[in-house]
C-alpha cells in the first residue's frame, strides 16, 4: 500500500508560479511511476504529467507543455509539479497518482493509489 499526500495548493494570480508536492509513504515509492491529474468543477479528471520511477521518461499533456514541470525525489518519496506562468483554466483540485509498473503513463486507469487533490486556484 502507498499513501499520497498532495500540498502546495493555493490562490494564484494569472502569470504565477506554484509548486505542488506529493509526499508518499512506504518504502517502494522509488518503484513507482507518478502523475498528476487534475479536475475542474464540472469537467472529467484529466492527465497532467507522469515521471516514471527513475525519473529518466517524462510525459505532459499539451496544456501544461512549457509551463509544468514534473520531478521526483526519490530519497525524500516525493514528487513535485512546478507549475509556472498559469492561466485561469488552470485552476483545478490537482491529484497525484502511483502506478506500480513504475512507467510514465498518460492512461488514468493504470494507476493504483491516488492522493486526497490539492486545490489551486488561479484568478484573473
Amino acid at each position: 500500500q502507498v499513501q499520497l499526500v498532495e500540498s502546495g495548493g493555493g490562490l494564484v494570480q494569472a502569470g504565477g508560479s506554484l509548486r505542488l508536492s506529493c509526499a508518499a509513504s512506504g518504502r517502494t515509492f522509488s518503484m513507482y511511476g507518478m502523475g498528476w491529474f487534475r479536475q475542474a468543477p464540472g469537467k472529467e479528471r484529466e492527465f497532467v504529467a507522469a515521471i516514471s520511477w527513475s525519473g529518466s521518461s517524462t510525459d505532459y499533456a499539451d496544456s501544461v507543455k512549457g509551463r509544468f514541470t514534473i520531478s521526483r525525489d526519490n530519497a525524500k518519496n516525493t514528487v513535485y509539479l512546478q507549475m509556472n506562468s498559469l492561466k485561469p483554466e488552470d485552476t483545478a483540485v490537482y491529484y497525484c497518482a502511483a502506478d506500480r509498473l513504475g512507467v510514465s503513463t498518460v492512461q488514468e486507469d493504470e494507476y493504483d493509489y491516488w492522493g486526497q487533490g490539492t486545490q489551486v486556484t488561479v484568478s484573473s
